[in-house]
């Protein structure tokens, strides 16, 4: 077993954990996990890691995302996706699509979002999902999230209904199923989400995603190394440094000789000879290590 990304192109009706159990079949070790899960509704980038590159799947988790989807205008439902029963049916005749343009931009930018019912979201140490399906009312808290792009790209009427294919780019814990409920909301028709394909986790797309298929047929890895530096800023250290930093010493970042280090966020710390030493960040004028991987 070696250390790494996997990329998947996930595949419509699997859970992110069926996922994570193929690939621990394929690696032979059970140390595998994802940045993130995908309902199983939706296809397209899951990012897992094994071995040691588990250790970096909590902070890519917190990476920007990217989708592709398709918002039904006229119906809503419980789950705000094409899984869940119908709670309303209205119709979408004479929604125009400059209301609905007018509509995604005004959902765009700093919003605070109410995730959607049926999500993974705890309530009382419950999952809400599992309250929803217990016949339980859940009333779920406003949170903020980040909207960069809610572009429109085609609207084609089905019945009395509108469906919309667009795209959407936005900040961790963003529920597109979310932006499809509160579309139909605006615009008086209810709204949910009938197909979503990830395209994007951080800088890794639909171009560097395999098949499961694929993978069967040959398990390459991202190396940890690769990893780090596609995902996080690279700082360099010579010997001296790094051996500190193998031994998770902290080592100054301020003033003459300090190590460049981005004010916010995660660094890949490499030695002389390119080897992945640690994944840390700034904190208090001084290097802090998340993740050490050398030693």
């Amino acid at each position: 077993m070696s250390d790494g990304l996997v990329v998947v192109d996930k595949p419509g009706g699997l859970t992110s954990h069926d996922v994570v159990g193929r690939v621990r079949r394929l690696a032979r070790t059970r140390r595998v996990g994802h940045a993130g899960t995908l309902d199983p509704m939706a296809t397209g980038v899951l990012v897992l890691g094994v071995g040691q590159a588990t250790r970096l799947l909590g902070h890519l988790t917190g990476t920007d995302k990217a989708y592709d989807a398709t918002v039904r205008l006229g119906t809503s439902t419980v789950s705000d996706d094409a899984t869940g029963d119908v709670l309303e049916r209205r119709g979408a005749r004479g929604v125009t699509e400059e209301q609905v343009r007018a509509g995604a931009a005004a959902l765009t930018g700093d919003l605070l979002q109410v995730p959607s019912a049926v999500s993974a979201v705890k309530v009382d140490g419950k999952r809400a999902y599992a309250l929803v399906r217990a016949g339980e009312d859940v009333a779920l808290a406003a949170r903020p999230v980040r909207v960069d792009a809610f572009d429109v790209h085609a609207l084609r009427p089905v019945g009395d209904e509108l469906d919309v294919d667009v795209t959407v780019r936005c900040s961790s814990g963003t529920y597109v199923r979310a932006l499809a409920r509160d579309l139909g909301a605006a615009l008086g028709t209810g709204g949910h989400l009938t197909a979503l394909r990830r395209t994007a986790v951080g800088p890794y797309d639909l171009a560097v995603a395999r098949t499961l298929e694929q993978l069967e047929d040959d398990l390459a890895l991202l190396p940890l190394a690769d990893a780090v530096e596609r995902a996080f800023p690279r700082v360099d250290v010579d010997a001296e440094q790094a051996r500190l930093v193998a031994h998770g010493v902290q080592l100054r970042a301020e003033g003459p000789g300090g190590l460049d280090l981005p004010a916010q966020g995660p660094a890949g710390f490499f030695g002389p000879d390119g080897a992945l030493l640690a994944l840390g960040e700034l904190h208090r004028g001084r290097s802090r290590y998340l993740a050490v991987f050398a030693g």
